[in-house]
Parts: structure tokens; C-alpha cells; sequence
């Protein structure tokens, strides 16, 4: 199952104490538990496509606290992305600092120049999203990453106060789009599956 992916990478990181997967499914739960990793039974209130991650992350934590168990530092790696390693997770961590950085995600490149952006206007005609940058160079702009969908970490009070993976003090750790695969529909599988097999052989 693609979540054992996750698990693995997070269990041969190293770099954690724990390592618990938030689920209210019970074939979830089953996987999860088979992989080696804990469980914390999801509130149904935040078992809907409406419900944020941050809001997991925040109630997690504060049944943590209710629990005695007080955290520095904690991450979410996400089921969807089969191709991040324990050596990203690794990466990613040590770029937190406290006073320094509070926050840390894997991030990867754009296939194609982000500030080359059309949009749809009112009358269907297509648009710069920022007409300003359309025609620059792309060797002269500056170096733009997004977040790939796959790891991120916070220092537990800075999360706590900024409530968001996109906190003031955030670094990334550039992953290759080739380990930046962010399952969302059947093509994401289907090239995952294809990297997988090639890496494989």
C-alpha cells in the first residue's frame, strides 16, 4: 500500500521518536499498524475534504499534551508522495534551527517558467498572470521552488502561534521532480509507477 512508503521513510530517518499515522478509516489503521507505526484515531470533524491539515496537526498535538508527552519538533511526510526517502526526511529535519528557522518542507523546480503564468480572463481570452515578467529572460529571473506536496516540519511552538507550514522563518530542502511525485489522480500513479520500476532495475 502506498502509505507503508511513507512509514518506511519516516522509521529509517531516524530522526523521530515516534512515528503515528492520523486516520478515522480502519483499513488505514490496519496498514498503518502492519508497517510499525501508531495511530491516532482522527476526530470525524476533521474527516472531511473540507478539513485542513494544520487542524489535524494541532489537535494531534494537543492530545499529545493532554497526554504528557511534549514535543520540540514534529512533521507531517504525506501518504501521496511514495517517492520522498529517509535521506529527504534527514535533510529536511536538519534545517530546523531554533532562533534560526522554525520551519522546514521539501520543495522541488517548475518543469516550466512560473512567471510565464496565462490566466483566464472574464471574456475567456488568456492573460499574464504577472504582465511585468512575461517577457524577461528566464535565466534573469530569480530561482522560484514550490512545495512538492511531500514533507514538512515545524517547531512546535512556532506552529502553534503561526498555525501554517508557511511560517516567517522557512527553509526547503530541494528535492528532484523525479522524487516529487504528489499522487492526486491516476497519471500520478501511473508515473510514479514508471520512476519506481526504473530506479528499480
Amino acid at each position: 500500500p502506498i502509505l507503508t512508503h511513507s512509514i518506511d521513510a519516516a522509521r529509517a530517518s531516524g530522526v523521530f521518536e515516534r512515528v503515528v499515522v492520523s486516520t478515522e478509516d480502519a483499513e488505514i489503521e490496519a496498514v498503518a499498524r502492519s508497517a510499525g507505526a501508531e495511530v491516532h484515531e482522527r476526530a470525524t470533524s476533521l474527516a472531511s475534504d473540507s478539513a485542513r491539515l494544520t487542524e489535524v496537526c494541532l489537535e494531534f498535538l494537543a492530545e499529545e499534551d493532554a497526554a504528557g508527552r511534549h514535543w520540540d519538533f514534529f512533521a507531517c511526510l504525506l501518504a501521496t508522495a511514495p517517492m520522498r526517502g529517509a535521506d529527504d526526511v534527514r535533510r529536511a529535519r536538519a534545517l530546523l534551527e531554533p532562533g534560526m528557522c522554525d520551519f522546514a518542507m521539501a520543495v522541488t523546480t517548475y518543469p516550466l517558467p512560473p512567471l510565464q503564468a496565462l490566466r483566464t480572463t472574464e471574456f475567456g481570452f488568456l492573460s499574464p498572470m504577472w504582465p511585468e515578467w512575461v517577457d524577461v529572460r528566464s535565466q534573469e529571473t530569480p530561482s522560484l521552488f514550490v512545495d512538492n506536496g511531500s514533507t514538512y516540519f515545524a517547531l512546535v511552538p512556532a506552529f502553534r502561534k503561526e498555525r501554517t507550514f508557511y511560517g516567517a522563518r522557512l527553509r526547503g530542502h530541494v528535492m528532484p521532480r523525479s522524487r516529487s511525485i504528489d499522487i492526486d489522480e491516476p497519471y500520478d500513479l501511473e508515473l510514479a509507477r514508471m520512476l519506481a520500476q526504473r530506479h528499480a532495475s
